[in-house]
Parts: C-alpha cells; sequence; structure tokens
C-alpha cells in the first residue's frame, strides 16, 4: 500500500493546475498582473502554502522545497507566455483597427539586465527557501529596545555612540545592523526557531 501523499505537496499540486486554468483563462494584461500578484506576490497563495514548510521534517523539506519552486517555476512560465500572446494580440488588433501610422514607435526592447549582486541574492533565497528556510525582515528604523537593549548591548556600547548609528529626534533609529529582526520573530513564533543571521544580513542589502 502507497503511503498517503504530505498534506503540503497536495496543495502544491492543486495550486499550479488552479493556477495553470486561470491563468490560460485571462483575458487582459491587467487580469494577468493580478493573478501574478495573487500567486507570486509576497502574500500571495504560493507564499501562503511555504509558510507551513517549518512543520515539516528534515527529511520531507528537500522534496517539498523542490517540488515548491517547480511549482513556482511553472507558473511564472506560463505567465510570461500569456503576457506576451497578450500584449502581441493587443498590438496586431490595434494594427487592424487603425490606418498606417508612420509615426508609431517600434516594438520596445528591454534594456540591460538584473545586477550581479541582486542576482545572486535571489539565488540564495530560492535555495535557503527550497531548504525549508523562511526570510524573515523588518523595519529599516527601529527603537532602542529592539537594537541594543534586547540584545544585551550595554549603556557604554560603542555602537550606541551618536557617531556610529544615526538617531532620530524621537529617540528611534537606523538600524545597525539585523540581530532585532530575529528578535521580533522570536516574539511573533513559538520556539523552536532556527535563526540564521547571515542569510537575513544578505538579503537586508537589496
Amino acid at each position: 500500500m502507497l503511503p498517503s501523499p504530505n498534506p503540503l505537496e497536495t496543495d502544491l499540486l492543486a495550486l499550479k493546475t488552479a493556477a495553470q486554468q486561470v491563468i490560460a483563462a485571462a483575458t487582459t494584461l491587467e487580469d494577468l498582473e493580478q493573478l501574478r500578484v495573487g500567486y507570486l506576490g509576497k502574500k500571495g497563495q504560493l507564499s501562503v502554502v511555504l509558510g507551513a514548510m517549518g512543520k515539516l521534517s528534515a527529511e520531507e523539506r528537500p522534496r517539498i522545497g523542490a517540488l515548491a519552486n517547480e511549482v513556482k517555476d511553472v507558473i511564472q512560465g506560463q505567465l510570461e507566455q500569456s503576457k506576451t500572446a497578450l500584449e502581441t494580440a493587443k498590438i496586431e488588433a490595434q494594427l487592424a483597427s487603425e490606418t498606417l501610422d508612420v509615426t508609431m514607435p517600434g516594438v520596445f526592447a528591454p534594456q540591460g539586465r538584473i545586477h550581479p549582486i541582486n542576482s545572486i541574492i535571489d539565488r540564495i533565497v530560492d535555495i535557503f527557501v527550497g531548504l525549508g528556510y523562511t526570510v524573515a525582515s523588518g523595519p529599516e528604523i527601529e527603537t532602542d529596545y529592539y537594537n541594543f537593549e534586547a540584545l544585551n548591548f550595554l549603556p557604554d556600547h560603542p555602537a550606541r555612540d551618536m557617531q556610529d548609528t544615526l538617531y532620530l529626534p524621537n529617540g528611534d533609529l537606523m538600524r545597525t545592523h539585523t540581530s532585532n529582526v530575529q528578535i521580533r520573530y522570536m516574539q511573533a513564533h513559538q520556539p523552536p526557531c532556527e535563526l540564521w543571521p547571515l542569510a537575513a544580513a544578505i538579503v537586508a542589502t537589496r
């Protein structure tokens, strides 16, 4: 008797099937953009499903993470194909309905590429999300408590000096590191919490 599939795996496969159907049925670029945000946005359906990966066992995480990346690639690929098809159809319809306009600009060709640093950051994030990690983010303007006190920075620590830290008139400051995000994450989530500050530091440089 075959073992029953993991519920998260079932959700990912169902999400892929549903996304393919609704993307194929999209008739406007506006609808397509809404679908992109709804499925791949920070608060999209894929992110909601991946939020449960922290509950998986160490043996299941690589397999489910690989499946999640596959689902993401399929959805993203179909979105791009549908966008290209809709843009082409829009131009063809406009040309068919109008007389020849010699002043019409040529088809825009995007120039440039993603910055190498951002490209590497994206690859690192994809790898660790595939392994079951969660990327946490926090405010760049922090309170003294989260930036120093909760991390046991003594009152005379050099980092508290105004020459090393940019303070605001209300007493808040521009955060000097990413460890304050760990404090906020631990307050909002039940242990165990396996925190990786280097990943947070890399993402914070975006």
